[in-house]
Formats: C-alpha cells, sequence, structure tokens
C-alpha cells in the first residue's frame, strides 16, 4: 500500500468514528462552526427528500401510556338530578421528535423511520393513529363532564444519516441522533389505551350562567 493510499484509508476510518460523538459530517476535512447545519436544517433535508436519507439502528423503546386527554364535547349539568347522556369522542394521536416538532404531517420523515423499524422488528411503525367512538356518561347537578383518552406511546431512537450528491456544509454525509415518540398499537408490551369519563364542579360563574333561561333547569353540551 502506498503512502497516500494509506492516509486515506485513515481518514475514512476516522469520519467513520466520529458518527457517535452526534452531530458528524463525513468525508471531509471538519467544517467551520458557522458553516455546520443545524439539526432542523438537516431533518428538513430529509424531510423534503433535499438530503437522501436513512434512519439507522433503530430501536424501541418500552411502551407506556400516556397521558389522559379531553377528547369530546362537554356536558354542563344545570339541573337538580343527574343528567346522563351519550357523548361521541374522536382522538387523533401524532409523533413528535426529539425537538417537539411533528413528524406527521407531510415530507418523508415519517416513511423512513417506518421502512427502518420494519426491516428491523418485522413490523411496521404508525407515525399517527386515530380512533372514535361513543359511550354513556353519567353528570351530577352542578358538575360538568367529558370523555378522556390515553394512547399506548413508544419511542424510536435512531441515527439520521443524509447523503447530498453534491457537498453541502462541506460534506456529503451528515448524521444525528434522533429520538421519535409515537403511538403504539393497543396491547404492545401489556399497556392497553383507555377511555374513561372525568367530571368537575362548575365555576362560580358556570354557575352563575345557570340562571339564564336557555340553561335553567337543563343539562347542555358545549363543543370542545
Amino acid at each position: 500500500m502506498t503512502k497516500s493510499r494509506t492516509i486515506r484509508h485513515g481518514r475514512r476510518l476516522l469520519a467513520l468514528s466520529a458518527v457517535s460523538l452526534g452531530l458528524v459530517g463525513a468525508m471531509a476535512a471538519p467544517a467551520a462552526a458557522d458553516d455546520q447545519p443545524t439539526r432542523d436544517q438537516l431533518i428538513a433535508d430529509c424531510a423534503s427528500g433535499e438530503g437522501k436519507c436513512s434512519f439507522n439502528e433503530p430501536a424501541l423503546g418500552k411502551a407506556y401510556l400516556g397521558d389522559f386527554r379531553q377528547v369530546s364535547n362537554s356536558l354542563y349539568n344545570c339541573s337538580t338530578s343527574d343528567a346522563t347522556q351519550s357523548m361521541g369522542w374522536s382522538d387523533t394521536v401524532g409523533s413528535t421528535d426529539s425537538a417537539g416538532v411533528s413528524v406527521t404531517a407531510g415530507g418523508n420523515i415519517a416513511g423512513i423511520i417506518d421502512l427502518s423499524v420494519t426491516a428491523t422488528y418485522s413490523h411496521t411503525w404508525s407515525s399517527s393513529h386515530t380512533e372514535n367512538s361513543s359511550m354513556n356518561m353519567t353528570v351530577k347537578p352542578g358538575e360538568v363532564g367529558w370523555i378522556s383518552r390515553a394512547q399506548v406511546m413508544q419511542t424510536v431512537t435512531g441515527t439520521w444519516q443524509t447523503h447530498y450528491d453534491n457537498q453541502k456544509w462541506g460534506h456529503y454525509f451528515w448524521f444525528v441522533p434522533d429520538t421519535v415518540t409515537g403511538p403504539a398499537p393497543n396491547g404492545t408490551d401489556g399497556q392497553n389505551n383507555a377511555v374513561t369519563v372525568k367530571t368537575r364542579k362548575m365555576t362560580a360563574s358556570e354557575k352563575a350562567s345557570c340562571s339564564a333561561d336557555a340553561k335553567k333547569g337543563q343539562a347542555f353540551v358545549v363543543k370542545r
């Protein structure tokens, strides 16, 4: 092996070993700080297709039950007896990356992650999940009721590899670690989605509004 070939071989090894350190450019000398891309710029290029991206070595975290959130309209009870009513609900849960940015709508991000997870775990990954149904709810006098739902969630951690046909920010390749949190199938790791009715006491102003002719002695629905 000639001296020049030995030097080139050594540079390739150094570039590959730097991947684990975070936001990294490969196959060229380090760029000046002002020439470094931001994480958002690299992810945007993955989403738009300007960068040829892959999501390498995906690792699924343990599933957990997410926070409860309101998924129906609210039932106000201004009467003097319990109010029971069937209430419809609908819930759509998306995915966010480690910067809190949605990866659900538009772009290539969700598809790239799904391709990587499917190849590694032999099952698909979904960036969004929607459910809707209805259930009876009972609200006591002077209270407000609504339906809340919690979705089973799961993280997937990996490293974005962005490849450019022409050097960008001084490199053909850039690498950035990322963690995406999104909905998981019901029953994953023994966790199950949950739907429940929640109630609270009316506030003073809400109680005062019950004296209006249209609401007095009635139960009424307010859209969320």
